[in-house]
């Protein structure tokens, strides 16, 4: 019930993010994505892996969708004088709670596909309601589809580090998750 209500969560936080950043209250999604990640926080039995993984999220989404901004291949709206909107930073925050808790199943091989596949969706998904504008439709695509990849993969390599090489097993047997 935890990873449902974690994948839940993280789905709201999508919303209000895009829908916020759409009617130009980009702090909606901001302040929905801090208390998701509050909650998860509170609520989580590996607080230190889940700080190590929005630490990391949080960097790459600076890096990651500020080069974008500043190669001028993604529009976001939104937007202030910062490399990436901080609604975009803490929707990273918020995927970053995702991945011990209902993407605790997700292996690093499993990861490059889900991170190829679903980044560039949620950035399409996006588009299409009007939260961002991709400017270089092919360029912007692939870098997300890599970029998303290597992100993905990388979160679950840092989840196990931070849980000491332990592989989470959400759905075994006497699991309290």
């Amino acid at each position: 019930m935890r990873s449902l209500a974690n994948f839940a969560g993280f789905q709201i936080a999508w919303w209000a993010c895009v829908l916020g950043a759409v009617h130009g209250a980009p702090w909606l999604g901001v302040v929905a994505c801090v208390a998701f990640v509050a909650l998860q926080w509170l609520a989580s039995s590996c607080r230190r892996a889940d700080a190590w993984l929005v630490a990391c999220a949080v960097l790459t989404a600076v890096a990651f969708d500020g080069s974008l901004a500043q190669l001028g291949w993604i529009d976001y709206r939104g937007s202030i004088a910062l490399p990436a909107p901080a609604w975009i930073v803490a929707l990273w925050a918020a995927f970053a709670m995702t991945i011990n808790h209902s993407l605790a199943w997700l292996r690093p091989g499993m990861a490059i596909v889900l991170g190829a596949v679903g980044g560039p969706m949620a950035y399409l998904g996006a588009e299409r309601l009007g939260a961002i504008e991709l400017i270089a439709t092919v360029q912007a695509t692939i870098a997300l589809a890599i970029g998303w990849a290597i992100a993905t993969w990388a979160l679950t390599l840092v989840a196990r580090h931070a849980r000491g090489g332990a592989v989470s097993r959400p759905f075994a047997v006497g699991s309290s998750r």
